[in-house]
């Protein structure tokens, strides 16, 4: 949900070339595809010239991008991919490709082997999760792969430690770049009247989920909290915000809210257009995943001033402080979930303390800025390393400001 305008972030002249490979484009909402958004629509200003590649794309995504997206094949492990293999690598020859950066297990693993055989000189991998979207067929692939990666960005510092233990990483090679998101985006979406956005009275309390329906998210943890939460606070409404990527699971957990006589107390609204809209016409927002690599959707809460209510798995605790800017909990625990936001629906002070903490935390740590900032840095020591020429020299001398925050994530 970045807004990209290219009137705010102008290309540097100095432009290193930069192709993404991801292995799905299904939206720039949220998760990598949304960092990825980010990532294109800020590096140019600091001297990157980015194109993406995928196996994917959701009709109409494409466009969503400023920059071009090639969709190659979609069986890259079958036999015919051999030529869609080599038309890969004269893409990164032709485009003079300098950092190949990839995301996911297919991109990681089909294509980082096709950007070395290549010639590129720089291989670059994000990691944003606990490894709940590899299967056992990826361990040993991973770990064989790990020499022919310059460098792993971990989202955070949990999955940074995950991929050090479980891939066999050389820990200097595995660098954090946590989550940023886009505060001038959020700011300029306006609440909106609560009644009309959520069809709810004027005295319900909103307890708001952000999360593709699936169930690793805990949603089924969510509604077992909820009978405690409305015995205590009768006016509770929980709105779960997200597309359905398990259908079976989505019944599964219409059928439990009934079962527990609470399916009036939750609404299924799935993917929508201005979540900011919703986020700011809630009163907290909670978390309840079972694993989470580092959260967008906890950050933009955070950012639109909610106090927040989370699972304590994954890099969550390096984004929520307990008891400051919300409460980390267990995760397969509805008793301590709902315990704590009682404590907030009951607190309107508290809630209020805990929602400007997080604002201000986010200012801090978690903006796009930081994030975009940190992966040129990165880039940057990567194309000395390799005897390329830079872009940060240019850009302190053009942007004092940005080159001293340049320095500043360098001491880090």
């Amino acid at each position: 949900m970045t807004s990209c305008l290219p009137m705010r972030e102008h290309e540097h002249p100095v432009s290193h070339r930069v192709l993404y490979l991801i292995d799905r484009l299904l939206s720039t909402a949220g998760g990598a595809e949304g960092v990825l958004h980010k990532l294109c629509c800020f590096l140019p200003s600091r001297g990157f010239r980015c194109s993406i590649a995928t196996f994917g794309a959701r009709e109409g995504v494409e466009q969503q991008f400023p920059c071009p997206v090639r969709v190659l094949l979609s069986r890259p492990y079958h036999w015919t991919s051999l030529p869609h293999a080599l038309a890969f690598a004269r893409l990164l020859h032709s485009e003079r490709i300098e950092i190949v950066h990839t995301f996911f297990p297919t991109s990681d693993l089909w294509g980082g082997v096709v950007a070395r055989l290549s010639g590129c000189p720089i291989l670059v991998s994000s990691r944003r999760d606990m490894g709940i979207v590899r299967s056992r067929k990826h361990r040993v692939p991973y770990i064989l792969m790990s020499p022919l990666f310059t460098q792993v960005q971990a989202v955070s510092e949990k999955v940074r430690e995950f991929c050090i233990r479980e891939d066999h990483l050389p820990p200097e090679k595995v660098v954090t770049v946590p989550n940023g998101v886009d505060l001038e985006a959020i700011d300029a979406h306006s609440s909106g009247e609560r009644n009309a956005l959520f069809g709810l009275n004027g005295n319900s309390r909103v307890i708001t989920t952000v999360a593709n329906v699936r169930s690793v998210k805990g949603i089924d943890i969510l509604i077992r909290a909820a009978v405690s939460v409305v015995e205590q606070v009768s006016e509770a409404h929980f709105v779960v915000i997200g597309e359905t990527q398990e259908p079976s699971y989505l019944q599964e957990l219409l059928e439990l809210a009934r079962q527990l006589g609470v399916a009036r107390n939750i609404s299924f609204i799935g993917g929508h257009n201005d979540v900011y809209a919703l986020l700011k016409a809630s009163d907290l927002f909670c978390l309840p995943s079972r694993s989470e690599g580092m959260s967008n959707a906890l950050l933009e809460a955070m950012a639109c001033r909610l106090p927040c209510v989370a699972t304590d798995v994954g890099g969550n605790p390096e984004v929520v402080i307990d008891g400051q800017t919300g409460f980390l909990v267990p995760t397969e625990n509805p008793h301590a979930l709902a315990t704590q936001i009682i404590a907030l629906l009951r607190d309107r002070d508290l809630m209020g303390r805990m929602g400007q903490a997080g604002r201000r935390t986010v200012q801090l740590k978690f903006t796009v800025q930081h994030m975009v900032d940190r992966v040129a840095l990165l880039y940057d020591q990567l194309l000395r390393q390799k005897g390329l020429s830079t872009c940060v020299t240019e850009l302190a001398q053009t942007d004092s400001s940005r080159a001293k925050a340049i320095v500043r994530l360098s001491e880090d």
